[in-house]
């Protein structure tokens, strides 16, 4: 069970860190979720060309991955992404679904929901919705989405098992899940746990592979896929947690609503 009390610590901790980096960091200086130099994510996050996009938008991508691809987005589907921030994914799901699709995004920092909408207008895309809300309490209809995406943020949550059970919520019969974000191999121990800076930073507030599929099945969904970004011939879904310490790492992570 978690207490409300860590629940409104950890978002704070989250919604401070990113709402800093909206307003003061230039662009290019925290491109992925763990900041400049770091090797958690790759040097590469995404095998789709973002070079068409502003400068503004993707030296504001603090993802892990690239759900985009991952995704195999249609045309005239209707997506959502868990913690949009400043938009990156959004706008490019926008361009593969195309006019007759839709994109909502929601976030719960106002001043990264400030800057995706800004970003919106300067490129013109009516299909893109950005919400002010909680991935454990989403804004949005049951039975709406076809995809739910997201980039390196289910991490952030203290609440994950809610955060799963959403999506489901939110997913139409037969919708699919496709989500970049940190996992690790092993557990981190309490007083890790309680570091509100490395937890904001994408590192201790990520859970042991076996329990986080464990979310995700909980939740109601089939077809559920753990592999490590950098060695994606691995499949970790029915593996094993380990005992001592914990590997963090880059997961590309799918699943699917029933149908």
């Amino acid at each position: 069970m978690v207490h409300d009390v860590v629940v409104e610590q950890v978002h704070e901790a989250v919604r401070e860190r990113y709402g800093q980096i909206a307003l003061s960091a230039q662009p290019a200086q925290a491109a992925s979720c763990c900041g400049e130099g770091a090797e958690c994510c790759g040097a590469d996050l995404y095998d789709v060309e973002t070079g068409h996009l502003p400068a503004e938008v993707t030296g504001l991508s603090l993802g892990c991955g690239d759900p985009i691809t991952l995704a195999t987005l249609r045309r005239g589907e209707t997506v959502l992404d868990l913690g949009s921030g400043a938009g990156i994914d959004c706008f490019l799901a926008a361009e593969r679904v195309g006019e007759t699709g839709q994109v909502i995004g929601v976030d719960m920092t106002p001043a990264m929901l400030e800057k995706a909408n800004r970003h919106k207008e300067r490129l013109g895309r009516a299909n893109v919705e950005f919400r002010l809300g909680q991935i454990e309490a989403l804004p949005v209809a049951d039975k709406t989405v076809d995809v739910v995406i997201s980039n390196c943020v289910v991490n952030l949550s203290p609440d994950k098992a809610a955060v799963f059970r959403e999506a489901f919520r939110v997913l139409k019969p037969g919708g699919r899940l496709a989500v970049s974000d940190m996992v690790t191999q092993g557990r981190f121990g309490a007083a890790a746990r309680a570091d509100m800076n490395a937890w904001a930073a994408c590192m201790t507030g990520a859970e042991d592979v076996v329990d986080y599929v464990g979310y995700i099945t909980a939740a109601g969904f089939a077809a559920v896929s753990v592999r490590d970004k950098g060695a994606p011939q691995v499949e970790l879904a029915g593996g094993l947690s380990v005992p001592m310490g914990a590997r963090l790492f880059s997961a590309v992570v799918t699943a699917v609503k029933p149908g």
